[in-house]
């Protein structure tokens, strides 16, 4: 196939690509976005015309900037950072350039696209410098690669709703999500592979470079990913003075696996590119079902990194010791060359260290992590960079309800943290929500009473800010609902599809930029009946992100978090608002004897369009409040409450705006409070509820600079739940 006419192909697939992500079957997006990748792995000689596709799409897009039209600028920037990464090629000095200057015009877009293209933009002037580099970190993270210069390790946690998945759907996704398992023996010899094509372009024979590699013995390719990973790092600290000098040491380490190999070399295609497609990170499912299974799996993840780190740091000792070393039955001596880029030894640290008698058997996990937390210290992140932190990259399934489980949880560890740093110090947490309901799909919430409304409300909010996750996952949160019938259907096991794998990886690669949903403090206070009868265990409430303290009959203080929404009911009422739900439209015949709801005293803070709080009270008619949060990213400009009160005739129904508000039911009636649309988080004769932003407990771990501003009002002391996106936008 001729250039142009490759070129010419791989246009009208970004342009089909973008133009189904604007039309009706936007979820079809995710499965041609995958399908482009996946023909990608599969030929990386194509890279070069797609990266011009895109980089014509963003001309394009520069052109039409008058217009305010941005809606194809996510999609074509991850698109274009995800070919970089894996392509596996050398990419034209003038097509980096061409590259370099769109992206600049990208930066006068508004928040978040210019973002985004400043983060792409970093990424590619460190391509142009180091080629492979993007690729060796992702890989070196993502596969606990251990070696001298990045000691930095990541985990992905998967983690389920039990009242979602089912058995068969939960065996189903296992199925799918164990594909992740491979053999680690490969992963060096991936990576020594896919840099040395990238750097060195032609000049590599890719197909004569794959065998030797096969034939080299697994300490020996251990002792080149090193030099690679050497001199990735020496070129990345000289910038791009020191581009020449890594392309020449790429040549060196070319040409000694070339010698070192002992296979005879065969004649092989030498045009060829070799497939390095990019490996799947070892991902850990669990049903979440504890709700200490979030810190545990924490706890253990930092002590196992210490753990791994300090015997890492005894190997490198005893091998520097040495002068000469084997590898592979070669025996060479160091040259002066290769003792300066190895790390000087880590400097020991007389600190006594405690010891104890055998009288624990077994720990738990924070107990576990507070043994470690000496040698967590006395390890250095870096030997030649500021400390760093290892990450856990936690993905949730399910519906609003999972997502108040991951803010309770949030604000238990941000709690105790405050009290006691130690994961804070040492792990950065990352949080991904891919939506799975039980019910029906429907991202666009109904008109109509709250009990029936979709529980995907945050997925239909993340969707309309970010277009490209909702096309990407959204999608997949679909398709993994359909999982357990499909498997149901085969009555041999069938093998599972990538597209799961795939997707998620693509999340975990691309979706960097959190966006901040606003938590709520809601205080309850509740009168003490003998009778628990009352207590309505099927009432839902609404509210995004709240942290709850509830007053039972004296002192008695509960403090939760939860997510989407809260919702009010008085449970005497609910017979008539279900009625009322079944004619809708329909307005219904006054009569003397009908009751429209109870008396409620409210009292709240207005938001104005000047943004100024107005105080104000009201007592009205209803039969059921329905709080939802608003964040800002939505609104466009102060993140705010909506307040909807229910009642049985349409002429009483109110909505209003607002930050702080106080509701208290006047006489003999009590609510019925639920959180998350969840029937767990369900509470009973309630009389007083309280909601106001809620304050971060962690602000007492924030570093000595951000503590100075904790007394400036530039200072937003709100805590946030951040799930990341494509695009993300901040409060």
């Amino acid at each position: 196939m001729s250039l142009s006419t490759l070129q010419s192909g791989m246009y009208g697939t970004v342009q089909a690509l973008l133009k189904e992500m604007s039309g009706q079957s936007a979820p079809q997006t995710g499965v041609m976005r995958w399908s482009l990748h996946r023909n990608l792995e599969d030929n990386p000689s194509c890279s070069v015309s797609l990266i011009r596709a895109l980089i014509t799409e963003l001309d394009k897009l520069i052109q039409i900037h008058e217009t305010r039209s941005y809606t194809h600028t996510i999609p074509a920037l991850h698109t274009l950072s995800y070919v970089v990464m894996q392509s596996g090629v050398m990419i034209p000095t003038s097509v980096y350039q061409k590259l370099y200057e769109c992206l600049m015009k990208l930066l006068m877009f508004p928040s978040p696209y210019s973002s985004v293209a400043l983060s792409t933009l970093r990424g590619i002037k460190m391509e142009m410098t180091t080629p492979g580099s993007s690729y060796l970190r992702r890989v070196t993270a993502e596969q606990n690669l251990m070696n001298e210069r990045f000691t930095l390790q990541e985990k992905v946690f998967v983690l389920a709703d039990p009242a979602v998945f089912s058995a068969p759907l939960e065996a189903a996704v296992r199925t799918h999500l164990e594909e992740s398992s491979f053999f680690t023996d490969t992963m060096e010899k991936n990576v020594v592979l896919h840099v040395l094509q990238t750097g060195l372009g032609t000049s590599c024979q890719s197909s004569t470079l794959a065998q030797a590699l096969k034939a080299l013995g697994e300490q020996t390719t251990k002792t080149y990913f090193q030099e690679v990973v050497q001199a990735v790092e020496k070129s990345e600290t000289q910038g791009a003075g020191g581009c020449a000098d890594y392309l020449n040491r790429l040549q060196r380490i070319y040409k000694d696996i070339l010698t070192a190999s002992k296979e005879e070399q065969t004649e092989l295609d030498q045009s060829s590119v070799f497939n390095t497609a990019m490996p799947y990170p070892e991902i850990n499912f669990h049903l979440w079902r504890d709700k200490e299974d979030l810190w545990n799996l924490l706890a253990n993840f930092a002590a196992c990194c210490a753990s791994k780190s300090n015997a890492f740091d005894e190997e490198q000792k005893d091998k520097r010791d040495s002068v000469r070393s084997v590898d592979g039955g070669i025996e060479r001596e160091l040259k002066e060359s290769d003792l300066d880029d190895v790390a000087p030894p880590a400097p020991s640290n007389p600190a006594p260290t405690l010891t104890r008698r055998n009288a624990i058997k077994t720990t738990k996990a924070p107990q576990k992590l507070f043994f470690m937390r000496d040698k967590m210290d006395l390890h250095p992140e870096s030997p030649n960079k500021d400390r760093r932190r290892h990450t856990a990259r936690v993905v949730v399934l399910g519906d609003d309800r999972v997502l108040g489980r991951v803010t309770r949880a949030y604000h238990s560890i941000r709690e105790r943290e405050s009290k006691c740093h130690i994961l804070t110090e040492k792990v950065n947490l990352r949080f991904y929500y891919i939506p799975v309901s039980d019910e029906e799909l429907s991202l666009t919430p109904a008109e109509g009473p709250c009990q029936m409304e979709s529980r995907l409300s945050l997925a239909s909010l993340l969707g309309r800010v970010d277009p490209w996750y909702n096309s990407n996952i959204n999608s997949l949160g679909a398709a993994i609902s359909k999982l357990a019938g499909t498997q149901s259907v085969h009555k041999e096991p069938k093998k599972p599809s990538a597209f799961l794998l795939d997707t998620l990886c693509y999340y975990l690669r691309c979706g960097t930029r959190p966006l901040k949903l606003p938590l709520y403090s809601v205080k309850v206070r509740r009168i003490c009946v003998d009778d628990v009868s009352m207590l309505d265990v099927h009432s839902l409430v609404w509210l995004t992100a709240l942290c709850v303290q509830m007053t039972r009959s004296g002192c008695d203080v509960i403090k939760e978090m939860f997510v989407s929404h809260l919702e009010a009911v008085i449970p005497e009422f609910r017979p008539l608002i279900e009625k009322s739900s079944q004619k809708q439209g329909v307005r219904p015949r006054k009569t003397r004897a009908e009751v429209f709801g109870s008396v409620l005293s409210v009292s709240y803070t207005e938001i104005a369009l000047s943004k100024r709080g107005v105080e104000k009270g009201n007592t009205p008619m209803t039969c059921g409040v329905v709080i939802a949060s608003e964040p800002a990213a939505v609104t466009s400009s102060r993140g705010h409450l909506t307040v909807k009160f229910h009642s049985v005739n349409p002429e009483n129904n109110k909505t209003i705006r607002t930050q702080e508000i106080s509701i208290r039911a006047t006489q003999s009636l009590t609510l019925s409070v639920c959180l998350d649309k969840d029937s767990r988080c369900t509470y009973g004769n309630i009389q007083r509820v309280e909601i106001s932003p809620c304050l971060d407990p962690g602000c007492s771990i924030w570093s000595k600079s951000e503590r100075e501003l904790l007394f400036s009002n530039d200072v937003d002391k709100v805590l946030y739940l951040p799930v990341n996106t494509f695009s993300g936008v901040s409060p």
